[in-house]
């Protein structure tokens, strides 16, 4: 992290939520059925809140909720909100998979403090096992567990997982029951509704029979995303919410805190959340104007104080500081180079430098600027308003269009290369001569292969022969063969003839340089003796017997010793 002194966050320590709640085992039932509460019976006599009295008790009748966002709603953010209005958040969204073999991921994506409660956690899973095993490692650091049904992005469908599940019934019942039965913790689960009504009710009504204990819906269906997006269907969701016997909570079309109330007026909804209107403006639920470089210095130093991706804070900022960074060119380059906190404040500081002229402005003439047609000066924070679903028609034609004009290829290139693709035509109308080939077979097409037909102890393997084996085998195969038949194969890089012969030739050369040694070891002893003979004819002509017999010890002496030096040399060739 950037500043040393910064504390991670840690998963609160706290007991897990309701291990003492009230058991309410006989049920009354009350005319209005969204009234109804229940109390689900865990195994050994333990029980768990549900429905709402869940709602009530556990979670405080939350009506301002944070929606959990990838890679956005991270603890900093998450008390940001809290400390602006927000009664309720969500974590992140978790990947199950994941978050079981992943233990820093577990520890980054459930950091939490004591301030930061209620909180729900959201996995997204496709498999029931996963998904509970998954959910019981988060319960104790949690108050509910939510199940994802409603991410429309690609990655989703790549993954089998979000709004990509809302066919597949028995998956999902089998799912959220299992949770229900075996979860210390309740199960919720968050939804897009689908295009017809009487089918979200079954949606939701299934849900709520598996045993969901909260529900929340986004009134938009899978398809409406991206510039597609438009509005959400606040309709359905009251439908959803006059046909279950749990709280519901609204997701889709809030901007300012009057939109909340109009929600919660016309749905009859138990609480609303949001999420681009939160990023935009973190203050919504306090229906407050609040400078936007206010609200990003008290992000920074919570952000500080519980650290997070770079990437987090960046794209907050860039969030929060849309309609200003609109007026003031050049400061995207400036916050998007950023890397440390005191180049986040620095911009901070640079943007509020060049609204405070504006600002005074206003002051004195609000007439005196000019908004952009936005309800607020550009300076306060407030939401990006997407564009209208009529003009999004209009821009997906002038889309289409131009898509239809990039496949149109210029006859005469289509008669003189009919076998090209339209990709590759276009790079040959760029670079004319570039050499391009014709169609080739997609990169995942199955090749036939010849097998490697080796007998292995289960049959004959199956392997794919290798071309480049002097034994014409599979890799596996040929090394197995040359080790036992001791053969060399360059293709797989197999070398254990050349090995052994190498070995060989270092023990014959061992062996001639020890005889060499035993030669010259048999030579210097004849050549003490010749010294010590023709001493003794030179003493014997005149010198006494003393010295002769002196001059043999000494000579014996010698001999002796260099033998014994030999002799230890060799031994210590046989022994290598």
């Amino acid at each position: 992290m950037d500043d040393s002194s910064s504390k991670e966050a840690e998963p609160v320590n706290d007991e897990p939520v309701n291990d003492e709640p009230v058991c309410r085992l006989d049920d009354s039932e009350n005319n209005d059925k969204q009234q109804s509460e229940t109390a689900s019976v865990m195994e050994g006599g333990a029980c768990k809140l549900s429905g709402f009295e869940f709602w009530k008790k556990t979670l405080s009748g939350a009506q301002y909720v944070v929606a959990p966002m990838v890679d956005q709603s991270e603890l900093a953010w998450r008390l940001l909100s809290r400390r602006h209005g927000a009664t309720l958040a969500y974590t992140p969204m978790m990947h199950a998979s994941v978050f079981l073999r992943d233990e820093k991921y577990r520890r980054d994506f459930l950091a939490s403090t004591a301030e930061d409660r209620p909180l729900i956690a959201q996995f997204c899973a496709n498999d029931p096992e996963t998904f509970l095993r998954a959910a019981m490692l988060a319960a104790p650091y949690c108050d509910a567990v939510d199940l994802n049904l409603g991410c429309p992005q690609g990655i989703a469908k790549r993954g089998h997982y979000g709004a990509f599940l809302q066919e597949e019934w028995d998956l999902l019942e089998k799912m959220v029951s299992t949770l229900h039965k075996q979860l210390p913790v309740p199960i919720t689960c968050k939804i897009r509704v689908l295009e017809d009504v009487d089918k979200t009710i079954q949606y939701a009504q299934m849900l709520e029979k598996a045993g969901c204990q909260l529900l929340t819906v986004h009134g938009r269906t899978r398809e409406q995303k991206g510039v597609d997006t438009g509005l959400a269907e606040w309709s359905l969701i009251k439908a959803v919410r006059d046909n279950v016997a749990i709280p519901v909570f609204a997701n889709g079309n809030i901007q300012y805190l009057q939109d909340v109330h109009r929600c919660l007026d016309e749905t009859g909804v138990h609480g609303v959340m949001t999420a681009e209107g939160n990023l935009h403006n973190p203050a919504l639920f306090d229906g407050k104007d609040h400078p936007v470089w206010e609200l990003a210095y008290e992000y920074v130093d919570l952000w500080e104080q519980y650290p997070a991706p770079i990437s987090y804070i960046r794209g907050h900022l860039f969030k929060m500081f849309h309609h200003p960074l609109q007026k003031h060119q050049g400061l995207h380059e400036v916050l998007g180079k950023a890397r440390k906190v005191e180049e986040f404040r620095a911009f901070i500081t640079t943007i509020k430098d060049r609204c405070t002229a504006d600002v005074d402005a206003y002051l004195a003439d609000p007439g005196s600027i000019d908004n952009d047609s936005l309800p607020k000066p550009y300076w306060i924070c407030q939401p990006y308003v997407r564009t209208g679903t009529e003009e999004n028609e209009g821009q997906k034609k002038i889309r289409q269009e131009r898509r239809n004009e990039t496949k149109k290829r210029p006859i005469e290139m289509v008669l003189i290369h009919p076998e090209i693709s339209i990709n590759k035509m276009k790079k040959l109308l760029k670079c004319p001569n570039k050499k391009i080939t014709g169609k080739q077979p997609p990169r995942n097409a199955k090749q036939k292969y010849e097998q490697c037909g080796n007998p292995v102890p289960r049959g004959t393997c199956g392997n794919p022969k290798s071309k480049s084996c002097n034994l014409e085998m599979c890799k596996t195969c040929c090394r197995v063969k040359a080790r036992a038949e001791t053969l060399d194969c360059p293709g797989h890089k197999c070398w254990y003839k050349t090995m052994q012969e190498k070995k060989e030739k270092e023990e014959k050369g061992k062996c001639e340089h020890a005889e060499n040694l035993l030669d010259n070891s048999d030579s210097k002893s004849c050549n003490i003796a010749e010294k010590s003979a023709s001493s003794n004819l030179i003493d014997g002509g005149g010198g006494s017997c003393t010295n002769t017999m002196d001059t043999n010890k000494e000579l014996d002496n010698e001999n002796s010793d260099i033998n014994s030096n030999e002799n230890s040399k060799l031994s210590g060739m046989v022994e290598s």
